[in-house]
Order: structure tokens, then C-alpha cells, then sequence
């Protein structure tokens, strides 16, 4: 058995959001001696992304890049939190994925396949009791997954607008008592059987 080491990548523009609040309920399931690494993407900005594929040259290294690219590859589980921005992710974690494109290519063209049977999940609180307002959240990360021939876990979904109020869901933290308890199945396009 493959012993697992989860990066919780937080995506929110508010610290101590009620998305880190529910990710954490999550990761407290975790079994003990679970290795868990914990970066704040505000904390690790990045640049917008430059396409460069095209290019005569290619787009340097920036800052944060290489710790993020290490902090990936060194874990076996990769959790999103990142609050309901208008319907998706924030743009802190839309802007981390959009590396992926660059890291396909440079450093490492091995990228995709050193990210292959790896799992991605997702956690997020959100202002709307209706939970089919995330969807377009859940696909992002559900076609992410399985672009890179990942396993995908979902997304725990939360309630809260308010500071803390997330705590008050409390089928939301039900679900965090189980949600990383599975194995998350290989992901998959609509359009594959």
C-alpha cells in the first residue's frame, strides 16, 4: 500500500475562510501520521500565465513556480480548496492549474505522466444552499483529473457566506468525516464509457 502525503493547496482571498475551515475538518479524518502540507496560494502568488508554446523563446521560472511544482509532485493526493467564486474556481486556483499547462512542457515533459494515478480532489464553501450551482467547480477539476489520467475524489461541499458559518452546515461536516475515507475512482470525460 502506497503510503499517502496530501497537499491542500488553499485558494481563497480571505485567510481562515470557511473553505479552509471545511478542509480542515476533512483532513483531521485523516489517519494519523498522514503527511499533510498546507500552502496558501495568496501567500505563493503567481503571474497570470504566458503561453509561450508557440515562441521563439520560452517563458522563465517565477516565483513560487518551483516550490509549487515540488509541493505537487511530492504528493500523492492533491486537494483544491477554493471557495465559489462566480460559479468556479478563484482565480488564485484557476491560475496554479493554468501551470500545469507550462509544467507539461518545461521543466519536465514527464509531467503528465508523474501526475498519472495520482488524486485530485476538491473542497469548497459556497453562499447557495442549491450545491448544483458548483458544478462547473466539480467539472473543472473532474476534467483536470482526467486530462492528467488522475483519480478523482470530488468536491466536499459547504455552506457559509458569513465567517465560521460554514461550522454551522452540518451535513457538510458530516461528509468531511468520510470524504478522503475512499478510493477515489480514475476520472473521466462525459464522453467516455
Amino acid at each position: 500500500m502506497t503510503t499517502r502525503s496530501f497537499l491542500f493547496l488553499l485558494a481563497s482571498a480571505r485567510p481562515d475562510g470557511n473553505t479552509e475551515l471545511l478542509a480542515r475538518a476533512a483532513a483531521e479524518q485523516l489517519p494519523p501520521g498522514t503527511e499533510q502540507r498546507w500552502l496558501d496560494l495568496s501567500a505563493y502568488p503567481l503571474p497570470d500565465y504566458q503561453d509561450t508554446r508557440h515562441a521563439n523563446e520560452s517563458w522563465p521560472g517565477q516565483d513560487h513556480e518551483a516550490l509549487l511544482y515540488e509541493a505537487t509532485l511530492g504528493a500523492t493526493d492533491i486537494v483544491i480548496a477554493s471557495p465559489l467564486y462566480w460559479y468556479s474556481l478563484s482565480a488564485y486556483a484557476k491560475r496554479y492549474l493554468d501551470y500545469w499547462s507550462k509544467w507539461l512542457r518545461t521543466p519536465d515533459p514527464q509531467f503528465r505522466a508523474k501526475m498519472s494515478g495520482r488524486t485530485l480532489w476538491g473542497v469548497t464553501a459556497m453562499a447557495h444552499t442549491e450545491e448544483e450551482v458548483a458544478l462547473p467547480l466539480e467539472l473543472t477539476l473532474n476534467h483536470t483529473a482526467a486530462y492528467m489520467g488522475m483519480r478523482f475524489g470530488g468536491v466536499l461541499l459547504g455552506n457559509g457566506s458569513r465567517p465560521g458559518q460554514v461550522l454551522e452546515d452540518e451535513r457538510a461536516l458530516a461528509r468531511a468525516k468520510t470524504f478522503f475515507a475512499s478510493e477515489a475512482p480514475l476520472a473521466r470525460f462525459p464522453y467516455e464509457s
